[in-house]
């Protein structure tokens, strides 16, 4: 179960409002000023995300020899199947090889991720099982071994179903050249479950290609759902591996010009009011979230007044029917079933 709480609309009948977006939400960040100010965040090893102030860029290492790493921004929503989504960065590679005595490639990654489940100790994404609700594109190194280099959107659900592009016409067998800059864009459509990527050499232009969409039909498992909180450039451990077949990468490089697209927030266009003794909260719904209106005398203990309504994707009206007289807070709180 994934929650979104809304703002605090009222207080003892004063009315405390906040504005919303309507329509789809946008995260640009560009690295023209320190990230950290802007909502990014670090887990792990922390020295393998800098800020390059001169470049106006982030300087990432990849290294699989370390533990779980992470550069991330909370998204403020919580993406599931039945969003449509989209991310585009630019990124350079200075070098790549293995980081240890493991030398089958290894992936790094960039994209969506649950932040809550991706820095837990049990989280491995080498393992095959071991990592849930993932949205992203992973660029394998080539290795000694005949595996060539490779950028795979993919889609890991949240029963651990890898759904990924397995090549055809338009192979996802591509060497990312070092020192050039690419721009990669990752797009998921609900309507038919599918994820698109499309990479362009910045050094040229006319480079553009679109990887074939993976979804049901290229799935080895059916795509149950998705629960999804927060985008990361993504350092994985390479730890738990099958025995023979270990992969590592150890790569430096850099990331710029990032563009989130994200839908709306399940609560837009809040206001509240009292109706004779009750008091009234109306907001813009979304479908496939559940909603319950709270209340609160501390700010501390909340307990819901108005339980679980399911969104129309229209005005939703929640009602206290039985309003203290004390001062008292409410707030909405949004759920994915």
């Amino acid at each position: 179960m994934s929650l979104f709480r809304s703002l605090v609309p009222a207080i003892a009948g004063i009315i405390v409002l906040a504005a919303s977006c309507s329509k789809a939400d946008t995260l640009v960040e560009n690295f023209s000023s320190d990230p950290s100010q802007n909502g990014w965040r670090w887990f792990g090893e922390t020295n393998l995300f800098q800020w390059n102030s001169t470049n106006e860029d982030l300087s990432v290492i990849w290294n699989s020899s370390l533990p779980n790493s992470y550069f991330y921004h909370p998204l403020g929503n919580i993406l599931a199947r039945d969003d449509d989504f989209s991310m585009q960065f630019d990124i350079r590679l200075d070098d790549i090889g293995p980081a240890d005595s493991f030398e089958f490639s290894f992936q790094m990654g960039i994209g969506f991720l649950n932040i809550d489940q991706a820095t837990q100790p049990s989280f491995l994404r080498g393992t095959g099982f071991n990592a849930t609700n993932l949205a992203e594109l992973a660029y394998f190194r080539a290795d000694n071994f005949g595996d060539p280099a490779t950028v795979y959107p993919t889609l890991i659900d949240k029963d651990g179903g890898f759904n990924y592009n397995p090549g055809g016409t338009d192979s996802t067998n591509y060497v990312l050249t070092l020192g050039d800059w690419y721009r990669l864009k990752l797009s998921y459509y609900s309507s038919s479950n599918t994820m698109v990527m499309q990479l362009t050499n910045l050094s040229n232009p006319g480079s553009a290609r679109v990887v074939q969409p993976i979804g049901n039909t290229f799935s080895s498992l059916p795509f149950t759902d998705l629960r999804v909180n927060a985008f990361s450039v993504n350092s994985y451990n390479d730890a738990g591996q099958y025995p023979g077949f270990e992969g590592s990468i150890l790569a430096h490089g850099a990331v710029d010009n990032f563009i989130i697209v994200l839908p709306p927030p399940p609560v837009r266009d809040i206001s509240g009011a009292f109706s004779n003794a009750d008091w009234r909260v109306q907001f813009v719904s979304r479908t496939n979230w559940l909603y319950t209106l709270e209340r609160t005398t501390n700010l501390q203990a909340w307990a819901g007044v108005v339980e679980k309504v399911s969104g129309t994707g229209t005005n939703l009206l929640l009602t206290d029917t039985n309003a203290s007289a004390a001062e008292v807070f409410y707030r909405v709180r949004a759920e994915r079933p």
